[in-house]
């Protein structure tokens, strides 16, 4: 690997250390390769949302946005030199020249954060579910591009919908995570027809639930959905090799314990963001690197089967 390729690789896990609180605890199960390589997907995803949740006119977002997608054309097309002036363009580039990685991916998540530019809201689970592909599910079929799949694994054509999935699950759990946040920014994601289902089409702009809202009935039955996204996202593991496996396993089960969290005390998301300690992600990733999860789910596929 020549020095410009190593430089840029450098600054891109440095973004990921700094900024990928969840994220870096599960990268940090790979080897040297596919570490460097979901850097390089992380710092420029980073880019892209920091345009969406920046204070720029949303006309200009959008300019700043489609002028990134034009740096993305040039990774795609392999233009981008190793001496060039923008490290995550080359550590990108040099990634999509070693793994395959589906690059449209990035183009969907442009194609998300536009969406959230727009200021669209979401009527129904369906209409949301397609923003969350485009955030997190495409991020999910990007990352099995580095991870790949075991030889000979049973159901790997199933692989990508899997990596999807996952993806969908852990958004919809920033989604209840960053309610009130997404409130003060004028944002709301949750659809339209579950917050009039339970009385919450006021919205979130303080501490407490609208008046006579059934906001925990709201959290819970959110949850309750984010699980089955989950349970079924994580028919991924077993497919994977033993570190690909232990990350995904990690930063999954970090966002699962966010869920838990959640769920015995919903209106904790209104009084601020729910996380949890350095020492309990760091008892995630371990488990995640014994494997324990991806035999859970593996013995839970053989006796369905059965």
């Amino acid at each position: 690997m020549s020095a410009p390729v190593l430089a840029a690789y450098s600054y891109c896990e440095a973004i990921t250390g700094q900024q990928a609180r969840n994220f870096a605890y599960g990268i940090r199960l790979l080897p040297t390769p596919k570490r460097r390589a979901m850097s390089a997907l992380y710092a420029f995803s980073r880019r892209v949302d920091d345009i969406g949740d920046g204070t720029l006119a949303p006309d200009v977002k959008a300019a700043r946005l489609e002028d990134t997608r034009a740096l993305l054309a040039r990774v795609r097309d392999r233009s981008v030199a190793e001496d060039d002036t923008d490290p995550v363009a080359v550590a990108l580039s040099h990634t999509a020249d070693h793994f395959p990685v589906p690059l449209d991916g990035l183009d969907e998540l442009i194609d998300g954060v536009l969406m959230d530019v727009r200021g669209e809201t979401y009527e129904t689970w369906d209409d949301l579910k397609v923003y969350c592909r485009c955030v997190a599910g495409a991020i999910g079929r990007l990352s099995l591009g580095v991870f790949g799949t075991e030889p000979g694994a049973r159901g790997a054509e199933r692989a990508p919908e899997y990596a999807d999935t996952l993806g969908l699950a852990l958004q919809l759990t920033n989604i209840l995570r960053d309610v009130r946040e997404d409130a003060e920014d004028g944002r709301t994601y949750l659809p339209a027809d579950d917050l009039a289902k339970f009385g919450c089409s006021a919205g979130f702009d303080g501490a407490h639930p609208p008046a006579g809202s059934d906001f925990a009935g709201l959290v819970h039955f959110e949850v309750r959905r984010a699980r089955a996204l989950f349970a079924e996202g994580y028919r991924l593991l077993p497919m994977l090799d033993r570190r690909s496996g232990a990350c995904v396993a990690a930063m999954a089960g970090i966002y699962r314990r966010l869920l838990d969290r959640i769920e015995r005390e919903p209106e904790a998301v209104l009084r601020g963001r729910v996380s949890l300690p350095g020492r309990e992600k760091a008892y995630v990733a371990v488990r995640g690197l014994s494997g324990l999860d991806a035999r859970h789910v593996s013995r839970r596929t053989i006796r369905r089967r059965a």
